[in-house]
């Protein structure tokens, strides 16, 4: 099943609003759970 144009849009905007928060994240370990996390993500939406 496809994406409309919205939807998509709407993907971008939480994934750069997820890579505002890594890049303004000081603590280097939190900062490479932040990563982690958004990885699994796109990698389970992926496999929907």
């Amino acid at each position: 099943m496809g994406m409309t144009d919205k939807q998509f849009n709407a993907f971008v905007r939480f994934l750069l609003d997820d890579m505002e928060e890594i890049e303004a994240e000081e603590n280097e370990e939190k900062r490479a759970k932040k990563i982690r996390k958004v990885i699994e993500h796109l990698r389970d939406t992926l496999e929907d």
